[in-house]
Parts: structure tokens; sequence; C-alpha cells
């Protein structure tokens, strides 16, 4: 593997300007209008215009996979094949998730059957929390690739190899799964019921 530190640099820079920039739809900014399904698809690809420019042409989201959600029942029915902002904000949710959790963990997180209030109020709170956790990974990001990026100060976790940087960033995605799929299986349960040696931690 062959990289060019400034080229590297330079698309970390540009990448981090996107991020800091990008931000999900508030819920008033979701049309309520009724959309068929090619809107959605067109809509969508919108919201979540963050591929590297060589993916783009690879479809993220079908209407078969949209057609999936809605069969498994990871999200509600179109009504008469119209898509209205309750279904596009629990895909805008979904999209953003599954990159690293199951449909299965997503569909534990997002139950369907939530009234129009109470997901205008989870869907908030996942913009808020989607740009703060956007914010946060950017200033992480700066310090592990602190010295590609020309930064003086070191971390430990800092590295000036593209190699490296890609090795660290996949470990930390795979650990962050793994924490969040952990959590997510606890749902319902008591210390009781789990094992005896974490009654000892609290």
């Amino acid at each position: 593997m062959a990289y060019d530190k400034a080229l590297i640099a330079g698309k970390l820079r540009r990448w981090e300007l996107y991020i800091k920039n990008f931000r999900l739809p508030e819920w008033d900014e979701i049309p309520e209008i009724g959309l068929y399904m090619e809107q959605v698809l067109s809509l969508l690809k919108q919201y979540l215009d963050y591929l590297p420019p060589e993916l783009k042409e690879e479809q993220f989201i079908t209407a078969s996979t949209i057609n999936n959600y809605v069969r498994t029942k990871v999200m509600p029915e179109p009504i008469k094949k119209r898509y209205y902002r309750t279904h596009i904000a629990y895909l805008i949710v979904i999209l953003t998730l599954k990159q690293n959790l199951s449909i299965a963990m997503i569909k534990q997180l997002l139950p369907t059957g939530l009234s129009q209030e109470e997901l205008r109020t989870t869907y908030t709170n996942y913009v808020h929390r989607h740009r703060i956790t956007a914010d946060y990974f950017v200033e992480q990001i700066r310090m592990i690739a602190g010295p590609i990026l020309g930064h003086p100060d070191r971390e430990d976790i800092s590295t000036d190899t593209a190699k490296s940087l890609i090795v660290t960033s996949a470990m930390i995605g795979g650990l962050t799964r793994l924490l969040s799929e952990k959590l997510i299986l606890l749902d319902g349960k008591t210390v009781d019921e789990c094992d005896i040696s974490l009654k000892n931690d609290i």
C-alpha cells in the first residue's frame, strides 16, 4: 500500500470541512406531502450525500430495500404507496445507523408504532446526537492524524502513516460497533439476570 501523504492530508481536511458542515434535515424540513418511491430515493440521496465520489455510483438505497424494511416491520407501511415525513424520518435513521448496526438491532432501537409526537421527539434528539457525534469524531481524527495534517502536538494514538490511520479507524469502528451491540442486548434485562460478577462492579 503506497499513499501520498499530501493527498491524504488534503482529503482529510476536505472531509473534515464537509462533515462539520453536514446536517441531517430537521423534522420540519422533511416533506409531508406524500412522495412516491422514486421521489423518496432521490430525496434520501440528497439528505445523505456524504459518500466519497468514487462510491456515489453505487446505490446505497433501493426500492427493494425500502420494501424489505416495510415487510419486516422495521418501518411503517406507506399510505397508498406514498411516503410521508414519518417514513422518511425512519429511513434517515435506519440508513445512518445501518453502516454499523444490523437491521434487527436498529429495529430494537427504533420501534414502529410511535405516535407522530413521539417520533418527532426521537428524530429531533437523533439529529442533535448525530451533529455532536460528528463534531467529536472530527476532533478525534484530528488527534489521530495530527502528524499527517502537520500538527506539532502528538498523542499516543497519533500516527504519521495512512496505513496506520486506516487500521486505527477500523479498530475504533469495530470496538464501537461491539459496544453498541452489547448495550442493545441488555435492553429489558436486570443485573440479576446477567453474569453474577457484574454485581461486584455496581
